[in-house]
């Protein structure tokens, strides 16, 4: 399966129309439509976005696989919308002066380490 026969799967899915997408991702509609007329597919560029939009990993969208199990290696990337709890508090958190991140990083480990004994 293609990434665009990928993208209109997950959109049939989750019953989003194509018009949806295209002002939730900022990709022209005419761009999208391409995809399933002319079986091309999306620029790099626009990839995290489509993810992000349609709530799935680049490695599910990529390849149509979760991207974990045996044979691949775990992802140290994140994509985190903004908009959403937290990537605002990223945000906050990136925002403070090092010496409060510090903190926030002592606190968190604090609770975690308080999390274990439980």
């Amino acid at each position: 399966m293609t990434i665009s026969e990928r993208i209109f799967e997950l959109l049939r899915q989750r019953k989003m129309s194509q018009k949806e997408f295209s002002e939730r991702t900022g990709i022209a509609q005419s761009s999208i439509s391409d995809w399933k007329r002319k079986k091309t597919n999306p620029v790099s560029e626009k990839i995290l976005i489509i993810c992000e939009v349609l709530s799935v990993t680049p490695y599910e969208l990529l390849g149509g696989t979760e991207g974990e199990g045996l044979r691949s290696n775990p992802s140290e990337v994140m994509v985190i919308s903004k908009e959403s709890e937290i990537g605002g508090l990223v945000m906050d958190y990136l925002r403070m002066d090092k010496s409060f991140q510090g903190r926030i990083l002592g606190y968190a480990k604090a609770l975690q380490e308080t999390q274990k004994k439980e």
